[in-house]
């Protein structure tokens, strides 16, 4: 309680003084298409007018994002948004879901770009539905506005997520949110069960210059971990045993451990515009402040001690916990001049208390139990647009402190026309690791270590170009120094399976360690994505080559991944009734997958099981009635016709053929 009576402090002696609302300053900038409300690039059937209120319009609607870029709701139902409706609620191409929802993602894919100048938590498997900052929007609203969300889990369970937004008065709004979701799956012990709660406020004053946004998120992530199937079930699975179609049968490697990740934050955003623009001046100056502290911590709990993680201090009711306190404020200020652009300066402070509540002595050597750090940190960005250029550039450093790092983004787009753009980018990052590759304490042994790793070092270039003529193409070039990873040592990386006392097998894995590839990453990735239309027709088509030139071994990425869906869409009963329907083909090429730990809840390289080559082959009907979307799907329908070889990860099994349906209604008063 002390933590949030500080913040309310600081809001109160910086209240007077801070913001700037970048919309003012770069109204050229464009929209971005990052909301739970997405403004798709390829719309059908956009409404003009919100029910029950002739007067509001769809494009009143206003979603605000942290960077202060705007979108208006977008209830349209097209393509996009089949892509985008399912648990994460965005378009997963290059993830690899588990069998049940709410569990892990494993990676097709790698994005190494990060303005962060601080290590992240760790735990990174539970991550994907863990909303941070970037990911929390702010609303503007001429009515009361409300969206459901629901869509059908795999066996007693479903996801809901519910919003609602009203301004109170023209300058002052509210948002409240809450994602639930709980699955029991189709294997043993494989229980999700997730929470998010959101709520924001977005005040600003009448003459526009002062803007001050907080938000409130709270949120858990719990699952049962049962460290997927044992490795004699494997020939059962794959030759397609009848015996084993009720996945339920399949015995697991354990079934008693949990984990979970939970976290929430505070998080305040303020500016004041101290000389605006009018038309006597061309200059504009703003002060802003933001603040925000974060506390989560990851615990995995087990009953009895299990071979598979070998050896242990305790015998029974496991209980590895680690937590995060970080703290963060940031003075800022900008200055934008019509002629010249926007330049924006910052210096911030961080401090956070990472780890856990006792020592650990291991083999005469005793680690520490906490990583306290403080650091000082100076940034900035620049933004011009002339002609059909525009030019951005940020960059921040850490001054002084216990970690170093640094971040540089250099970005220029040209527009040929309003459909035509060509964007060169170059990004360079210095990164800490991340806490639990420094510091992990557990109940079992090979699970503790204490590590000074090198930052992580990334030189990216990537070119994009974009044509509603003739699609997307994106190629990115990176090399990765000191590139840090979870694996098992060569000594250790051989499953071996004896017997108990009951005759029972029992698999004795060698533990997940973090390492260091002393040696660079080349890695080049070229994504293209299409589409054609005849009529009533269309062809989707996404394909992404990759190929990991130095470093293979090290890290692993499918050479090929691919989605192409064929739909038909038409209008019903006097246009009343939208209709969308197809079938989309995904598929990557074989490679050796990542494998996932679910003590560390991390995936790490393994190089002996290769996984992939098989098809994955979705039917969908959707449908939209006034504001509310309808969406049912037959999801991986050649499951049991093109072969039982399709895995999210080594002894983890991908989700067999099911039916299931959704529903988006936004409704409005």
């Amino acid at each position: 309680m002390y933590k949030f009576a500080l913040i309310l402090i600081c809001f109160a002696v910086t209240n007077p003084i801070f913001s700037q609302d970048r919309d003012e300053l770069l109204k050229s900038k464009k929209l971005l298409n990052r909301t739970e409300f997405d403004s798709d690039s390829v719309g059908s059937r956009s409404s003009k007018n919100v029910v029950k209120n002739d007067k509001a319009k769809i494009y009143d609607y206003k979603i605000i994002n942290r960077e202060r870029d705007t979108v208006y709701l977008d209830t349209t139902l097209s393509i996009y948004k089949e892509y985008k409706f399912n648990y994460l609620r965005k378009d997963d191409f290059e993830l690899l879901p588990f069998n049940n929802m709410g569990q892990a993602y494993n990676t097709l894919s790698v994005d190494f770009k990060t303005n962060a100048l601080q290590p992240l938590f760790g735990a990174r498997a539970k991550h994907f539905n863990y909303m941070e900052v970037e990911d929390i929007n702010y609303y503007d609203v001429p009515t009361p506005m409300t969206e459901l969300m629901y869509k059908t889990a795999f066996e007693q369970g479903h996801v809901l997520d519910a919003f609602f937004t009203v301004n109170t008065s023209r300058q002052f709004n509210f948002s409240v949110a809450y994602k639930g979701m709980r699955s029991l799956g189709k294997y043993q012990h494989v229980l999700s069960s997730t929470g998010n709660f959101r709520f924001t406020t977005n005040y600003t004053t009448k003459n526009k210059r002062y803007n001050v946004r907080t938000h409130i998120v709270m949120q858990d992530i719990l699952n049962e971990e049962n460290g997927g199937i044992l490795d004699e079930d494997l020939i059962d699975f794959q030759n397609g045993n009848q015996d084993f179609i009720d996945r339920s049968v399949f015995d697991p490697r354990f079934e008693d451990a949990e984990s979970m990740l939970k976290g929430k934050r505070f998080h305040l955003d303020q500016t004041y515009v101290v000389k605006a623009q009018d038309s006597l001046s061309s200059h504009q100056l703003s002060i802003g402040n933001i603040i925000s502290l974060d506390d989560k911590f990851y615990q995995f709990n087990q009953t009895a001690n299990n071979p598979f993680f070998g050896d242990v201090f305790v015998a029974s009711n496991i209980s590895d916990r680690v937590t995060l306190e970080n703290f963060y404020s940031e003075l800022n200020a900008t200055y934008a001049n019509t002629s010249l652009g926007a330049l924006k300066l910052n210096i911030g402070y961080n401090n956070s208390n990472y780890g856990y509540n006792s020592l650990v002595n291991l083999n005469n050597q005793l680690l520490t139990n906490r990583l306290l750090t403080s650091v000082v940190s100076f940034g900035g960005g620049y933004e011009k647009s002339f002609g059909g250029f525009n030019l951005k550039g940020d960059f921040g450093a850490n001054l002084s402190g216990d970690i170093d790092g640094n971040f540089l983004h250099l970005q220029v787009n040209y527009s040929f026309n309003e459909d035509t753009e060509l964007t060169l980018s170059l990004n360079e990052n210095s990164t800490a690791p991340n806490y639990n590759y420094q510091l992990f304490h557990s109940d079992y042994l090979d699970y503790n270590w204490q590590h000074s790793f090198k930052n992580q070092q990334l030189k990216q270039f990537a070119l994009e170009f974009n044509s509603k003529k003739f699609g997307i193409l994106r190629v990115d070039y990176s090399t990765i120094s000191n590139y840090l990873y979870f694996s098992k040592t060569e000594d250790d990386a051989t499953i071996s399976v004896e017997l108990d006392d009951a005759m029972n097998p029992i698999e004795f894995a060698g533990t997940v360690n973090p390492l260091q590839f002393d040696s660079t990453v080349n890695y080049i990735k070229v994504k293209a994505s299409k589409e054609f239309k005849y009529r009533h027709f269309a062809l989707n088509n996404t394909i992404l080559y990759q190929n990991v030139m130095d470093g293979v071994g090290v890290m692993n990425v499918p050479e090929i991944v691919t989605r192409n869906t064929f739909y038909y869409t038409n209008e019903f009963f006097k246009k009343a009734l939208f209709l969308q329907t197809g079938v989309t083909f995904s598929y990557f090429s074989k490679y050796h997958m990542n494998a996932y730990d679910p003590l560390l809840a991390e995936f790490y390289t393994q190089n002996t099981t290769e996984i992939g080559d098989f098809p994955r082959i979705d039917f969908f009907i959707n449908a939209k009635i006034s504001q509310t979307r309808i969406y049912l799907k037959a999801e991986h329908f050649n499951s049991s016709f093109t072969g039982y070889d399709f895995y999210s990860a080594p002894n983890y099994p991908y989700r067999d053929f099911i039916v299931r349906f959704g529903i988006v209604w936004n409704f409005f008063l």
